[in-house]
């Protein structure tokens, strides 16, 4: 999203920048599109689609443009400066390392256990008589576990690249099989209000809820883990990351033409949360018959366990980079810089912190499984969840308007105009969150 040209490469830059086609090397984009597009972000396109029909279309498309300029600019630090995310954090202050640390502790926790069960409701809805959902749950974190700690970047792209596809297929079917009304669906890209109350809160919590959180941080390490190390490959991570999030707009589009054509029509109302998929399969069944409800839990389920599997590696890179950088600081008292070089050599993915982490998002969350979330932990997880993009978006803004970044890959003025309206949205929907707690409870 920024306006500038490209700097001078080095000779060794030069000599690694695709001259071909830079479509084949398209890869960290569908990881972060798969990742940031869970189960809940469906779920609220569809209510979104059942409740205003079409009108809140154009919310929807804003979202990946707004998603857009936020991983762009992760992945324009991570190759203008040579340096990881979490450096450049921890070069603004100490807040920034303590946020990170309570949020990757607290979030972490939570998220494991919402995520499990997000993988497993769709193995129980197709196989009801094998076992409980706690168990599914437990066995999807644990597959989760294994293949991120026995796999490298490369082999975990193309996983995720085929789920990616199961999950363009079954969603891309379904929005045909609904038959849209493609004139309804143009005049929502009309940007017009519901005519209801909370009606704008609402519209903006779907623009802010369309793929990813701390997701879009990780994308950065993922454009290291594929190789891209400098600016030489700046086009292709544009490209890559346009790619991401047109494949988020339609698995965002496609769901909210269901609500529209299969719920809104009818009147029907669906539960929030993952269980509302397992209803949609429901009434899928008795529309368009056994087949078409079996492939969207597939689908349900290649789109939650890509969410699973892309924190388990994702957020894990980024807590092995932090711990790599305290590590770093105690032996020597001066600041030594945390290089996208190391992130391409696979040694973070190899490192004790990284597995530390897995281990942390796997076993303890187990607990919440079968307990369930106690009730200040869910305070603390919305919280948390809610005040990390405004901190990602104004955070990126002050990182790449400084002489820490070079000054040929600074923001011009588009990319300062959206990073500042992804930051004043999600600060909106993050004190929004935040009055919305039951704090009377909670002390």
């Amino acid at each position: 999203m920024a306006e500038t040209k490209g700097g001078p490469t080095t000779a060794g830059d030069e000599a690694s920048v695709p001259r071909k086609s830079s479509w084949k090397y398209i890869g960290p984009g569908i990881v972060v599109a798969a990742t940031g597009v869970g189960a809940g972000d469906l779920v609220a396109t569809l209510i979104a689609g059942s409740n205003f029909g079409y009108t809140l279309l154009w919310a929807a498309v804003i979202g990946c443009v707004v998603k857009i300029s936020l991983a762009e600019a992760a992945g324009r630090w991570h190759l203008s400066t040579g340096r990881t995310l979490f450096d450049g954090w921890a070069s603004l202050g100490r807040w920034t390392t303590w946020f990170f640390v309570v949020y990757v502790v607290v979030w972490g926790f939570a998220y494991g256990a919402a995520a499990m069960s997000s993988s497993g409701l769709p193995l129980q809805a197709l196989f009801p008589d094998v076992m409980d959902l706690k168990w599914w749950g437990v066995l999807t974190g644990v597959v989760g576990l294994v293949f991120v700690w026995f796999n490298k970047y490369e082999v975990f792209e193309k996983v995720m690249t085929v789920l990616v596809g199961v999950m363009f297929v079954v969603t891309v079917y379904l929005a045909v099989r609904v038959t849209p009304n493609l004139g309804d669906a143009l005049a929502g890209l009309l940007p017009v209000l519901p005519d209801e109350k909370d009606s704008v809160l609402n519209t903006l919590g779907l623009i802010g809820g369309v793929g990813g959180t701390i997701t879009l941080a990780a994308y950065g390490y993922w454009v290291n883990a594929k190789g891209w190390t400098h600016t030489g490959w700046m086009r292709v991570m544009r490209l890559d990351n346009r790619v991401a999030y047109i494949t988020t707009g339609v698995f965002v589009v496609a769901m909210l033409f269901v609500g529209a054509e299969l719920l809104h029509s009818a009147n029907v109302a669906i539960a929030s949360g993952d269980k509302g998929l397992v209803q949609l399969s429901d009434i899928l069944e008795e529309e368009y018959g056994t087949a078409t409800a079996k492939l969207f839990l597939v689908g349900f389920f290649a789109t939650s366990f890509t969410s699973l599997i892309g924190v388990w590696h994702g957020v894990s890179l980024m807590f092995a980079d932090f711990v790599e950088r305290y590590r770093k600081t105690r032996v020597r008292a001066d600041s030594i810089a945390l290089t996208g070089e190391e992130v391409a050599s696979g040694a973070r993915e190899r490192s004790v912190p990284f597995r530390a982490y897995l281990l942390w998002l796997t076993f303890p969350p187990i607990i919440l499984l079968f307990q369930g979330q106690p009730f200040r932990l869910i305070i603390l997880y919305g919280v948390l969840g809610a005040a990390f993009m405004p901190f990602l978006a104004l955070t990126l803004i002050w990182l790449l308007n400084s002489s820490r970044t070079p000054a040929e890959w600074r923001n011009g003025w588009v990319s300062n105009g959206m990073l500042a309206i992804a930051g004043l949205l999600f600060l909106v929907l993050c004190v929004k969150q935040i009055a919305d707690q039951d704090w009377g409870s909670f002390f």
